[in-house]
C-alpha cells in the first residue's frame, strides 16, 4: 500500500492567497503564492540554453543559439571546461541582432527545458519552480537559472519533465500523463493531487492528459487558445501510430478551460519515421524548427506551422545531431 505523502494544499477562496504547501524534511510549511506559466508565444525577456554533448551537438546547440538571438537575447550556461571551446564556436558575439551571453556552471545535459526551472509569474514576481527533476545539490542548473533571473524561488515534490507540459495561457494545459502520472516517478501522488499541484503552481484551471511512449513528449501543442497542432504518426511499425491517432480523437472531443471545443490540426510525421515536428521553439516573432531530410514533409510541416503562425518568422533547421529536438534544448524566461 503507498504510503501518505505528508503535503497540504489549502485554497482561500476569498482572499488573494493560494498555498500548494509541502512539509520539508524538518517539518516546516512552505506557502506558495497562485502564479501563472504563460504561452510560450508570449513575449521573452530572454531564451536560456546549456552548452553540453558531443563537438556535433556542440555546433548544433551553437546553430540554434545563433538563430534565436536574431530576435531574443540568448544566454548560454556553459561547464567551465568548455567556456573557451564555446567562445570560439561562437565566434564575434556581437554579430547577432540580440546579446548572447555566456555563463559559467555545472553543466550534465543540453535538456534545459527538463532540468531548468518552470518559469512563472504570480501578481508581482518571476516565479522558478523546481520541479527536482534528475539533478543533486551539486549539479542543479535549476537554482543556478533562477538565481541568475532574480526569480522567487519554489520547489516542488513533485518530479516532472516539463517538456510534457504545453499550456495556452489561459488555464488549460495538455501533458503526457506516463510522463508525470507514473508510480516509477511519483510514487508517493495520486493523480488528483498531482493534478492540484500543477494547476496551482501553473495556475490552470483544466489538464488534458495525453498519451506518449518514452520517446514520445510531445503528442500536441497549442497554437494560441483553442487551436491545436497534434502530431500524427504514420509509421505502423511503431506504439506511436495508434497513440498518435488515439490522442488525435480524444483532442477533437475535448474542451478547453473556456469552454471551447478545440481545433486540431495535424502534423504528419516524415514518412517512415517517428520525428514530429512539434519540437519547435517559439521566440519572440519567429518560430525555430527541425527538419528531417524529407523535402516533401519537412515542406508541408513548414508550411502547416506557416498557417498556424501568420505573425512570425519560420527558420528551419538541421539538427540531427542533437538525441533531444530544439524545444527540449531551449527554455523561455518570460517577459513581465
Amino acid at each position: 500500500m503507498r504510503h501518505i505523502k505528508r503535503r497540504i494544499t489549502m485554497f482561500v477562496l476569498l482572499g488573494v492567497a493560494i498555498y500548494s504547501c509541502n512539509r520539508d524534511p524538518r517539518g516546516e510549511l512552505t506557502a506558495v503564492d497562485p502564479s501563472t506559466m504563460p504561452f510560450e508565444g508570449t513575449s521573452h525577456q530572454k531564451t536560456w540554453m546549456a552548452f553540453q554533448g558531443s563537438k556535433e551537438v556542440q555546433q548544433n546547440l551553437i546553430l540554434i543559439a545563433s538563430t534565436i538571438a536574431q530576435y531574443e537575447p540568448v544566454s548560454i550556461v556553459v561547464d567551465p571546461a568548455e567556456h573557451q571551446r564555446l567562445l570560439t564556436l561562437l565566434g564575434d558575439l556581437h554579430t547577432h541582432h540580440y546579446p548572447i551571453e555566456v555563463l559559467e556552471s555545472n553543466v550534465t545535459s543540453p535538456r534545459i527545458r527538463d532540468e531548468g526551472p518552470t518559469f512563472t509569474y504570480d501578481e508581482k514576481n518571476l516565479v522558478g519552480i523546481d520541479f527536482h527533476y534528475k539533478h543533486s545539490t551539486d549539479t542543479n542548473i535549476s537554482a543556478f537559472l533562477i538565481k541568475k533571473a532574480s526569480a522567487k524561488a519554489v520547489a516542488s515534490n513533485l518530479v516532472v519533465k516539463a517538456t510534457c507540459i504545453d499550456v495556452d495561457g489561459a488555464g488549460t494545459a495538455m501533458m503526457i500523463e506516463n510522463c508525470i502520472v507514473n508510480d516509477d516517478i511519483n510514487p508517493d501522488w495520486e493523480k488528483e493531487e498531482i493534478e492540484t499541484e500543477l494547476k496551482t503552481l501553473l495556475g490552470l484551471q483544466k489538464i488534458i492528459w495525453l498519451k506518449g511512449t518514452k520517446e514520445r513528449t510531445i503528442a500536441a501543442r497549442f497554437a494560441r487558445v483553442g487551436v491545436i497542432l497534434a502530431h500524427k504518426n504514420n509509421n505502423k511499425n511503431t506504439d506511436d501510430y495508434e497513440l498518435s491517432r488515439e490522442n488525435i480523437q480524444q483532442l477533437k472531443s475535448e474542451k478547453d478551460a473556456l469552454g471551447h471545443t478545440l481545433k486540431v490540426i495535424t502534423i504528419d510525421a516524415p514518412k517512415g519515421s517517428d520525428k514530429s515536428y512539434l519540437g519547435y521553439y517559439l521566440c519572440n516573432n519567429a518560430l525555430v524548427m527541425q527538419t528531417y531530410g524529407d523535402d516533401e514533409a519537412d515542406y508541408k510541416a513548414y508550411k502547416t506551422l506557416q498557417h498556424a503562425f501568420e505573425d512570425r518568422s519560420i527558420e528551419q533547421l538541421s539538427v540531427d545531431a542533437i538525441k533531444e529536438d530544439i524545444h527540449a534544448v531551449t527554455l523561455q524566461e518570460p517577459a513581465p
